[in-house]
């Protein structure tokens, strides 16, 4: 069994490596309404506005280098501003 302390710290270290979130390859998003760590769960909220994305097809995560850290594709229509709740949990399996 792995110390729930040692899974936040990963948590807590992926939350610093996550610096914009990336929409259809183009979009970037840098500002989150909430972007923090709690029981091993990385939670990013961020809007996502209907004027410059209609439809999400392809969601990145991020790190101040442009390496992506997270890729999922996805069928996202926007029929106006989005807030968008994504959640990395890191637990043992």
């Amino acid at each position: 069994m792995i110390d729930s302390g040692l899974l936040n710290s990963i948590a807590l270290h992926v939350n610093s490596r996550v610096a914009k979130v990336v929409i259809n390859g183009s979009y970037v998003i840098t500002d989150f309404v909430v972007k923090s760590v709690s029981d091993n769960k990385l939670v990013l909220n961020y809007i996502v506005p209907v004027a410059d994305v209609s439809l999400i097809t392809l969601i990145e995560l991020k790190d101040a280098a442009n390496k992506v850290l997270s890729s999922r594709t996805v069928n996202v229509p926007i029929a106006a501003d989005h807030m968008m709740l994504q959640t990395i949990t890191v637990r043992e399996v």
